[in-house]
């Protein structure tokens, strides 16, 4: 099956689910339908979702499951929250996203230690 379209391909308008159609008895049930968030994720976003919740948001976690580093996994969470429709939180007064990125890309890099990265993060 394919993932529920949230965007019409003509105009780009929302799509209003109206039937659902029970796939072993076949009852129709006809209305108007919400989709929520969720229905403007990619597969691969919502895979991402299933396991960042299965880890209990441990990123930790994330890392050694995925084999990515802690900034990777962080853009995609940022990515996924962003295409849900909700505004990226600062992580502190004064410092941009891009600041934080490239702290955390330090930080992976092995340029700065994790005490210097809470630290720049945390002014």
């Amino acid at each position: 099956m394919h993932p529920i379209p949230s965007e019409c391909p003509i105009c780009g308008g929302e799509l209003i689910i109206t039937s659902l159609e029970c796939g072993e008895c076949e009852t129709k049930i006809a209305g108007r339908f919400i989709t929520g968030p969720f229905a403007h994720l990619s597969n691969e976003q919502l895979s991402f979702v299933e396991l960042f919740v299965k880890n209990e948001g441990k990123i930790n976690r994330m890392e050694a499951e995925m084999g990515l580093s802690y900034p990777t996994i962080r853009n995609r969470l940022n990515a996924i929250i962003k295409a849900m429709g909700y505004e990226l939180g600062k992580d502190s007064e004064g410092i941009t996203e891009e600041e934080r990125r490239q702290i955390l890309e330090d930080l992976n890099s092995g340029k700065i230690t994790s005490e210097e990265a809470m630290k720049m993060l945390n002014e």
